[in-house]
């Protein structure tokens, strides 16, 4: 299903804060790896875990962190749940495109990446084969793949608490989120 903005009405999020303040509050590694070991995509897609890096430490050399998030409200709530990464994906490319630009721009780090790469279409990832990447310019994990708590993120810092979906319809809103470490 391909959705536009036609579709939906859209809010943009921001907040900034300490890169110190952030890890201490809204980090926790263990909690999160654990929750994405339950996911089939565990250590089978590139922007999942597990990294060969620390991200923590890695993030821990910038001093703010701005997290950028887009509130997407459908017209129509009465779609079924499963249709909710296509309706994110547009916005979801454009939260990346921007995070990426950020990134260069700024020489920073962005982490934004989520749900299934965008970047290889319907070609299977290349990590199970223990291949590169096609894409490492492109490809960077979500905040909760490098152990960022994003619904807590969310209520708090960007005043939006994340819904989820009942009785296998969409829900009032999704949200979509990422971060730029930075100096």
């Amino acid at each position: 299903m391909i959705f536009t903005h036609n579709d939906y009405i859209t809010e943009a999020l921001e907040a900034t804060i300490g890169c110190h303040e952030f890890i201490a509050d809204f980090a926790n590694p263990q909690r999160f790896e654990q929750c994405c070991r339950e996911c089939p995509a565990y250590g089978r897609r590139w922007g999942c875990p597990p990294h060969d890096i620390d991200w923590i430490e890695k993030l821990a050399a910038y001093s703010r962190v701005l997290i950028l998030g887009t509130k997407i409200t459908p017209h129509n709530t009465s779609l079924p749940a499963d249709v909710s990464l296509d309706l994110m994906r547009p916005e979801t490319d454009k939260l990346n495109r921007r995070l990426l630009d950020m990134e260069r721009e700024q020489n920073g780090t962005a982490l934004g990446f989520a749900g299934k790469c965008p970047y290889c279409g319907e070609l299977p990832c290349t990590r199970p084969q223990g291949l590169p990447c096609r894409h490492p310019e492109l490809v960077r994990p979500s905040l909760e793949a490098v152990g960022f708590d994003v619904e807590r993120t969310c209520r708090e810092l960007l005043g939006v608490p994340l819904q989820w979906s009942s009785d296998g319809k969409l829900p009032p809103y999704l949200v979509i989120v990422g971060a730029l470490f930075h100096h």
